[in-house]
């Protein structure tokens, strides 16, 4: 009997199976590479190309993440791990870089107190650590002040409570030394 057309379409029908089989083999070592590594675990808020949130199921194909605008993501294991994954849990404190405006109708003497100002308010704000802050522009409609400090948390709403209490103290300081923030960058209209 001759077999060579039998062991040739055996040898066929390997090669198209495991072409078949290559994605799902590399989607099962990719979740074993994400269950070793640890990249991240579920309920982590992470950012994989365009997209961002929370991880919801860690499977053997596929991750599964809950989008911020409330629709759900299944992303491929060899997708996941062949790109860059940003993972937000991790994140142990943030920096906080913002510009503060004053008019420029402020006097030499006010705009000489206002770092001394930021600073001390930032400061009184315990979860945040002050870094610096900085007269960085004079423009016809606002002399800028550049702000930088550091909240020490990874929990992104807790950043914005600390964030808008800080403001809002900032806003209270400047106003008990009648200091008035500026345009942004356009004039206004009379």
């Amino acid at each position: 009997i001759n077999l060579s057309g039998v062991v040739i379409g055996l040898g066929v029908g390997g090669i198209a199976i495991a072409f078949a089989l290559q994605n799902i083999l590399s989607d099962i070592v990719s979740a074993f590479y994400i269950y070793f590594d640890r990249p991240f675990e579920v309920g982590d808020f992470i950012v994989v190309g365009q997209n961002s949130g929370t991880v919801t199921k860690i499977g053997l194909k596929s991750t599964r993440m809950q989008l911020l605008q409330g629709e759900e993501m299944i992303v491929s294991n060899r997708e996941i791990t062949s790109g860059s994954v940003r993972n937000f849990k991790k994140m142990s404190k943030r920096r906080v870089e913002f510009m503060l405006r004053v008019a420029p109708t402020t006097p030499l003497e006010q705009l000489k107190k206002i770092p001394k100002i930021i600073e001390k308010t930032i400061k009184k704000c315990k979860p945040a650590e002050f870094d610096m802050v900085h007269l960085r522009e004079l423009g016809p409609f606002s002399y800028n002040y550049e702000i930088v400090y550091y909240i020490h948390t990874g929990d992104y709403n807790k950043f914005l409570d600390i964030h808008e209490t800080i403001n809002i103290s900032l806003k209270e300081s400047l106003d008990k030394e009648g200091i008035q923030l500026g345009f942004q960058g356009r004039e206004p209209t009379k």
